[in-house]
Formats: structure tokens, sequence, C-alpha cells
């Protein structure tokens, strides 16, 4: 089966002018490609804020709706949360499937979510978004063969109503709060051991720094959100032993119902005695990601948790920098060298910022020195009779 065809559509604002639109875009176009899509083509229009009923202006609307019928377009793909009504108006104009910014993300986590848990949860997400669309949702299906936004609990409930949506829902928090007492229960009997958790935007390499240094086959691709379950493994750096947990990436405009009915796999972060905050240094937009997590930490209340920033993949920071140096234009902080990051507020930071590349094993000596201190320090502070055990990091040669 080829790639669905999807046209991408968004809007300039005064919250979000021209720069950070194409950076949404840029972002939606990368979820679409993980969803199994291709964009064929980008909308933008300027307007002062959205058009209640159909997102964007009529005109607009006009040249996206005969770009579609003459290049055969699959699917409209909106870059905010569309509401019932305009999601309906715009189906009607258009009479192709139409997705949100949000019905996109919950797609690719139906995708992604490997155990009964992860399904549960995804599944949620998908009612409480579904349950105000239900009306006229479904009137179109006979043109939607299948395909992105159409898999999950949508594809068997098409006949479905609100009465029966609720009564899923109620069904389906309920299994989450039984699997949530079982995890709770396993958490518990993990004992005393120090937890760290890899926190970080999503597809910054948190999976291949778990592999590295877990030495575990925990899958990493480069797609948005591979990794959807929570992976918990035992690491031992020397002859220290801590547990290292792997979790979901955080995305800009993350739906809200993701981060509710993802909160408990989130305990894993809210439980945690240390933070690896795992950046993409090599990210043109690394520092608003940044912004992004450290938002959703501070909404599961984990802003204020001991953090070690690991700026990952600077093979290919360099790489671009290298590449850059060719060409004669103004500097900016996007051609920074590492050595000038590390001088501006990332000094402020000092040994808590860790430079790597986990793909190429770069400075991964610093790295588990680092994290060496900072467990064993935890560890003595609990079990203070134990500090005799764990010596100093000794390198490894």
């Amino acid at each position: 089966m080829g790639l669905e065809k999807a046209v991408l559509i968004g809007v300039i604002t005064k919250d979000q002018d021209e720069v950070k639109s194409k950076e949404y875009l840029d972002e939606l176009e990368f979820l679409t490609f993980t969803a199994g899509g291709y964009a064929v083509k980008r909308f933008t229009q300027k307007m002062d804020m959205p058009n209640p009923k159909t997102f964007i202006g009529t005109g607009k609307m006009e040249d996206v709706r005969q770009y579609i019928n003459e290049h055969h377009i699959d699917t409209a793909i909106f870059d905010d949360e569309l509401s019932a009504a305009q999601e309906r108006n715009i189906s009607k104009i258009l009479d192709v499937k139409v997705l949100d910014r949000t019905n996109l993300i919950l797609d690719i986590f139906a995708q992604r979510a490997q155990t009964s848990y992860a399904r549960t949860q995804v599944e949620l997400a998908q009612c409480e978004y579904l349950l105000p669309r239900l009306r006229g949702m479904w009137t179109h299906l006979e043109r939607q063969k299948g395909g992105i936004g159409m898999r999950g609990p949508g594809e068997t409930e098409i006949e479905t109503d609100r009465r029966i949506v609720r009564d899923k829902i109620a069904l389906l928090k309920k299994r989450i709060k039984t699997i949530d007492k079982q995890m709770a229960v396993q958490r518990g009997n993990r004992g005393k051991m120090v937890r760290v958790a890899l926190v970080g935007y999503t597809n910054v390499g948190k999976s291949t720094l778990m592999n590295v240094i877990s030495k575990s086959e925990v899958f990493a691709e480069n797609k948005l959100f591979a990794t959807l379950d929570t992976t918990v493994r035992k690491v031992v750096i020397q002859n220290l032993p801590f547990l290292l947990s792997d979790t979901v990436g955080f995305i800009r405009k993350l739906p809200t119902q993701l981060v509710d009915s993802f909160k408990s796999t989130l305990d894993e972060v809210t439980e945690a005695d240390l933070l690896l905050h795992v950046v993409d240094i090599s990210h043109p937009n690394f520092e608003e990601h940044i912004a992004s997590v450290e938002k959703i930490l501070g909404e599961i209340k984990s802003g204020d948790k001991p953090t070690i920033m690991v700026f990952n993949k600077i093979d290919a920071y360099q790489q671009e920098h290298i590449d850059d140096d060719d060409l004669e234009t103004e500097r900016t902080a996007k051609h920074y060298s590492l050595e000038e990051w590390k001088s501006t507020w990332m000094s402020k930071i000092g040994d808590n910022a860790l430079f790597i590349s986990a793909l190429n094993k770069q400075n991964l000596e610093d790295f588990k020195k680092r994290v060496y201190a900072e467990v064993r320090e935890i560890h003595v502070t609990r079990f203070p009779y134990n500090h005799f055990l764990y010596p100093d990091y000794e390198e490894e040669s």
C-alpha cells in the first residue's frame, strides 16, 4: 500500500508568526510521514484568528478544494485542533478525509501501542476526542477507505452513540485504574534502588541512549513516538546498580487527552530520583523543545527534580556546522559552534550539561562518570552505611 497523499493547512496569526508556523508545519509533515502519509503541499493563511466555521477563509478553502480535486489528494490535515463543527463544515466543502493535529497524533499512538496498557490509554484518548465529534462524524465514511486517522476504536464503532462511548470511557478508566495499581505495586517492589528517568522531546535519541547504557535492545527509530510503553532496565555503572526508565517523547501542542491518559506512564518520571533531560542539539528548534518538555514536567509536578541536561547528537550538529561554515551568511545562533553554545545560557548549568552522541558513543565516559556521581550521592544519602561500597568513578581503560 502506497503512502497516503495529504495537504497540510496552517495559519499565521499574531500568536504564531511565519517562522513559528513553518516550524509547526515541518513537524506536522514529519507526523504525517510517521503515520504513513506523504505531504504533497502546504497551505497557510495570515489571519487575526482562525475562522470559527472553516478554520481558514472561504477563498483559501476554495484554493485547497481545487488543488485536492486536481491532484487526487486523499487527506487534508490541519495544524490545530478543529472543533466538531469546523470538521463537519470542512468535510462537506473538501469532500475528503479531514484530520487535525490531535487526530494525527492519536493515530500514530494507535499504531505504536504495543502493550494492552498502552492500547487502553490510546483508546481512552481517542474516545474522549471522539465524543464531542460523533454527530455526522461518519457521514463521509464511504469515501474514507481506512488509513490515517481511521485506526483504533473509530473503525470498530462506527454505529456508536454518545451513551456507548461514555460507557466505554468509564470502562477504560476503570481498566487503567486497575493496571495503575498493579504498576504501583511493581514500582514498590523495586525497593529503594535509585531511579533515573530519561525525558525529552520525541525523537531526540532517548531509546538509543537507553540501549547504549543498559546494553539492551529497546526499539529505536527515526520517527516520532517510536517508544510509547515505558521501558525500565536495571543498569550497573562500575558496581553501582540503579533503575533507568525510557518514557514517551513529548511534543509541542500535545493533545490534552493524551497528557491525561498517559499521566500514569509518566509516573516513572514523577517517582524518579533523577531526570536525564535528553536534547537533540542538532535540531534547529532545540531550545523550544526544552521549553515544551519543561512545561509538561511542570504540569506533572516534576519541574524541580534534580536534572542533568544531556545534549545528544553532537556528531550531527558538528557535521551541520562544518557544512554551514562554507556559506557566507550572517552568523546567528544557528551557526554557533558547540563551544559557542557552551558559553551561552548553558554555562550556567555547569557540570549539569553533558554533550554526547549516543549513536557514535562520543563522550560516553563523561556521561557515565557524571551519572555515577549523581546516583552515588542519592544512594549514599539513602544508605549512609553503604558509602564505602562505591568509591569514586574509575575510568575504563
